[in-house]
């Protein structure tokens, strides 16, 4: 119990010492606060259980909607409205045919930055 409990304490400095060429370096790769906001909004859209099952469902290529309710055991409604949600963070693109909508990963980079995030739990 107190070897988990320590493992879950954030360690801080004893001594108050500002590393200045540290602290250049970093903030010089940093990127502006527009771009920083930009992207959390895009990790936003991988915070919610049901929209990366969706994109993870999507990896294998373009699905309808009634696919992908199937898929997941939810309402059309339901995938509707996270779908926008998507596409609204250009994670996914549609497409319509006759009367159904078809929907596919926007880029490499999902597929890319989901196998990547995937993985990193699996090795936890």
């Amino acid at each position: 119990m107190a070897e988990t409990q320590r493992e879950n304490e954030v360690d801080c400095c004893e001594e108050h010492v500002v590393h200045m060429d540290a602290v250049v370096l970093a903030r010089s790769s940093m990127p502006g606060e527009e771009i920083t906001s930009a992207a959390s909004d895009f990790f936003k859209a991988f915070s919610d259980k049901t929209r990366l099952r969706i994109l993870t469902a999507l990896v294998t290529g373009e699905l309808c909607v009634c696919d992908i309710a199937a898929l997941l055991g939810m309402s059309q409604s339901a995938i509707s409205h996270q779908l926008r949600f998507l596409k609204q963070a250009r994670l996914v693109k549609s497409r319509k045919s006759g009367k159904t909508v078809y929907y596919a990963l926007c880029d490499d980079h999902i597929q890319t930055i989901l196998a990547q995030g995937i993985a990193h739990v699996q090795e936890g």
